[in-house]
């Protein structure tokens, strides 16, 4: 589990993220509060920023989730998927529900976030295992 794998691992839970996001981007935007344009899209929406800022983030997860798997011995596929869904089920998601309830956002968006954390950190974990 190298760093060409961590990328791999970082660039299928993005491009993942991409999808999810696309498919709910209605019920996100307004459980979010994003302000939008006229044509509904998020006002804003062509500064790369977020872009970058969650490919880095990404890079950092699967970073930190290659030592966590490496010093736990997780070696096969679905002991990959299975560590990268408690890591996002059991670590990720509460903070993002903590952050959220504090914010006072809407449960659903903690949902739709949280989901996402869950079925990336499957996908880091399982790309992790798979070279």
């Amino acid at each position: 589990m190298g760093l060409l794998t961590v990328i791999a691992a970082a660039a299928a839970a993005w491009i993942f993220g991409a999808g999810y996001y696309m498919v709910l981007s209605k019920p996100w935007i307004e459980a979010s509060g994003v302000p939008v344009d006229a044509n509904g899209r998020p006002a804003g929406g062509t500064n790369p920023m977020p872009f970058v800022l969650s490919a880095i983030a990404m890079l950092l997860v699967a970073g930190m989730m290659r030592h966590i798997l490496s010093k736990g011995g997780v070696e096969t596929f679905g002991a990959g998927i299975v560590s990268g869904l408690g890591i996002g089920l059991f670590f990720i998601a509460p903070w993002i529900m903590i952050n959220n309830a504090y914010a006072m956002r809407p449960f659903r968006l903690t949902l739709i976030d949280g989901g996402y954390a869950v079925a990336g950190s499957a996908i880091i974990g399982a790309v992790l295992t798979l070279f």
